[in-house]
């Protein structure tokens, strides 16, 4: 079946989620006001409506546009918005107050006002159900704790990073996949904490968005290690330069030599004792640090 759907965001960054126009006339970055799982919310028309074929089972899910956005919309927005002020305040004093070891980082108050939602961080469990019963007491709705990790507290935060710009989670990205230290010594880059982690404390996400380039750039050149020939003579890989397609070779102990990838002739057998040694670490950094107790 053929249904008109458009794409829905409902904070900056956010996921896109598709909803029936409900034969409604929507343009991208009009206002409109749906029904969601979170009750009644406000979202921003992310991608402008286009037909779809779904299955029926599909259409089940599919929740309507209800209306675009008014002024009284708008004004309920700023209610929620003050709501939230006064909510992570309070909160934040209760924390402090009650001694409990977790760092609050926003509070969220529903459109409709139903319910509040507190995001922080803490190193272990935290007993809040004394903090929860302080806050029903001060704000008669439903409330919810929820516990998130470092890169989405700075993605709900931002900042700038050592680029200079907006945070790429803060800006743009959806979603956090694994980063690993491999991705930064495959592209020849420092393996510095200090140099390679975002102001989250992790591996900066931007490490992945060239990754597989440089993967395929080095699947063409001779491995580290690898002992060629070349028309200027024999040598030993010790660097490889996938973006000008290059390497270095050690011909001899004070002699060293670059060249091209279509410059070496043949590859010989054996190794001069250049192995790459260096662990291959693969470990995602969405709950560990790799960088834990290093200097």
């Amino acid at each position: 079946m053929c249904v008109n759907v458009c794409g829905i965001r409902f904070s900056r960054a956010s996921r896109i989620y598709h909803f029936d126009t409900g034969g409604l006339e929507l343009r991208q970055g009009d206002w409109v006001i749906v029904k969601t799982e979170k009750g009644t919310s406000l979202g921003q028309v992310a991608l402008p409506p286009f037909d779809m074929e779904l299955e029926p089972s599909q259409l089940e899910g599919l929740r309507r546009v209800l209306r675009k956005a008014g002024r009284t919309d708008f004004d309920q927005l700023e209610r929620c918005r003050q709501r939230e002020k006064e909510a992570f305040a309070y909160c934040l004093e209760r924390i402090e107050a009650l001694g409990l070891s977790m760092k609050l980082v926003a509070a969220e108050c529903f459109f409709d006002s139903s319910k509040y939602v507190f995001y922080f961080t803490a190193e272990g469990r935290v007993d809040f159900r004394e903090l929860v019963k302080q806050l029903v007491a001060r704000f008669p709705v439903r409330i919810e704790m929820r516990q998130i990790g470092v890169r989405h507290e700075a993605k709900m935060i931002g900042g700038l990073g050592t680029c200079g710009q907006e945070l790429c989670c803060a800006r743009f990205l959806t979603d956090f996949r694994p980063v690993s230290v491999r991705m930064a010594k495959t592209q020849n880059l420092s393996l510095n904490p200090t140099k390679i982690s975002g102001v989250c404390g992790r591996l900066m996400c931007c490490l992945g968005y060239e990754h597989d380039i440089y993967e395929e750039f080095k699947r063409g050149l001779p491995k580290i290690g690898k002992r060629v020939k070349t028309a200027k003579g024999e040598g030993v890989v010790i660097k490889q330069n996938p973006l000008t397609e290059t390497v270095l070779l050690q011909v001899d102990e004070e002699t060293t030599l670059e060249v091209r990838r279509e410059d070496v002739v043949d590859g010989l057998s054996g190794y001069w004792g250049f192995e790459d040694d260096d662990p291959d670490i693969n470990d995602s950094l969405d709950d560990e640090d790799p960088f834990e107790g290093e200097s």
